[in-house]
């Protein structure tokens, strides 16, 4: 007899199963009458095999291992639908089906799964008691289905948080694990991020692995600010981005990259753990300059906007000078009231030579108008005076550079009143596209 039922879906994957019962060796010859379950002998519910199909991220012996059964059990359906259940709620799989088979030597179990489709990275921000491999291999042996990524939904990141615990009270650590789903704003989940609260970890030293010794005493330099700071891979790659890398770009190195810092423990006690840090460095290929091209620009020629550019030909490609060139080009831009000009620089390398061609596309935008000036912190015959003074009318081309200079001038006049600390805020409206100027003036403590 072969029999189908459909069952509930658990947290957002679908479950069905189907049963076969197999009696022909209980069946008497002279009376072929179908045996229930309840008539099979005891060896029927034991289970003797389980198959996998339908998995291309997981290895069948690993999802066996995540269902928790052994063979040799005895087992029953309602075994199988905690399974599925289990499997389901792990998030790892958008669709379980299960079907198992019963005979005189025992039950046979087959599973069926479907891989969800999102997975991101799990991160170990302060774990520093293992390796990422020990952390790897310990948290596969305790759940199964952890290979270094986690499903975006599920339970699979609760199980690796509740392994880290479990693995933290076996090395006598104290501390409490938790985790936090990385995003951008309001963007789609990128990583978890396991943390460990407790223990004071703090930065000893910090070295560079790969680093050529003419860029190791800028990179040394630059990391003396992280010395003495709690430990966290997190903070580390904020520096790598602000602090390390330019070190690279302003020499050419424009694929330059660092790997994953790896921390060793050098003093653990209940005042604190410190640790060393190594930060992975691959430079890659130096790259020199061989052409800055320009388009989009009708409010400057581009041999004026070239004179902003200090780059020489045949030179390194220092990436960041081209950056803060591209900074004075939107602010010329604003003098003329380009308040929403953009320039984007779009690299293209020859690694067979080892030269980088930029092409700056350039976005004008419209011409934005002066809206409204308001000034504050000063008698009303000051600011009558002041507003005066102003040259930029309502409907005129808004100058970015001018309040500025107005300010300059005002510090100036009103420098026999007293010390005075002045503040510029420019509110841009991108719908009418006008410009509204508050000047505050405070008097200095």
């Amino acid at each position: 007899m072969t029999s189908f039922m459909n069952l509930r879906a658990f947290g957002g994957y679908s479950c069905f199963a189907y049963i076969f019962f197999l009696y022909a060796a209980l069946l008497s010859a002279q009376t072929p009458r179908k045996l229930s379950p309840k008539e099979l002998p005891p060896s029927a519910f034991k289970l003797i095999s389980i198959k996998v199909t339908g998995s291309d991220r997981f290895k069948p012996e690993d999802i066996i291992s995540a269902t928790g059964l052994q063979l040799g059990q005895t087992v029953s359906e309602d075994d199988f639908k905690k399974t599925a259940r289990g499997l389901g709620e792990s998030g790892a799989f958008s669709d379980v089906g299960y079907g198992f088979q019963y005979s005189v030597e025992g039950t046979r179990l087959d599973l069926q799964v479907k891989d969800a489709e999102h997975f991101v990275p799990a991160r170990f921000e302060n774990l520093v008691w293992f390796s990422d491999q020990e952390l790897l291999d310990k948290l596969h042996a305790q759940v199964p289905l952890f290979q270094g990524q986690l499903p975006v939904a599920g339970d699979l990141a609760d199980q690796v948080s509740e392994a880290l615990q479990a693995l933290l009270i076996l090395n006598n650590v104290q501390g409490r694990v938790d985790y936090l789903r990385v995003a951008h704003e309001d963007g789609p989940i990128e990583a978890f991020a396991f943390t460990v609260t407790g223990p004071h970890i703090t930065i000893g030293k910090i070295e560079f692995s790969g680093a050529a010794p003419t860029e190791l005493p800028l990179l040394e330099t630059a990391a003396k600010k992280l010395e003495g700071r709690d430990y966290r891979r997190s903070t580390l790659r904020v520096f790598e981005d602000k602090d390390f890398l330019p070190v690279y770009l302003e020499r050419g190195y424009l694929k330059a990259a660092f790997g994953d810092a790896e921390a060793m423990v050098v003093q653990d006690s209940p005042e604190g753990t410190i640790v060393d840090v190594t930060v992975p460095v691959d430079p890659g290929r130096q790259y020199k300059l061989a052409a800055i091209e320009l388009s989009g620009n009708k409010a400057f020629s581009a041999d004026s906007l070239r004179k902003l550019i200090h780059l020489q030909m045949n030179q390194s490609a220092n990436a960041i000078q081209l950056e803060n060139n591209i900074e004075t080009m939107k602010k010329l831009y604003g003098t003329r009231g380009y308040m929403a000009a953009s320039i984007k620089s779009e690299p293209q390398m020859d690694d067979a030579q080892s030269t980088v061609k930029y092409q700056l596309n350039i976005n004008e935008g419209d011409v934005y108008k002066m809206g409204d000036l308001e000034i504050q912190g000063l008698d009303s015959r000051t600011t009558a005076r002041l507003q005066d003074d102003w040259k930029l009318r309502g409907g005129d081309p808004y100058d970015a550079s001018y309040p500025k200079r107005f300010l300059e001038q005002a510090n100036k006049e009103i420098s026999a009143m007293g010390d005075w600390n002045s503040t510029i805020r420019e509110s841009v409206d991108q719908k009418d596209e006008t410009v509204d100027v508050t000047i505050r003036f405070d008097p200095k403590r």
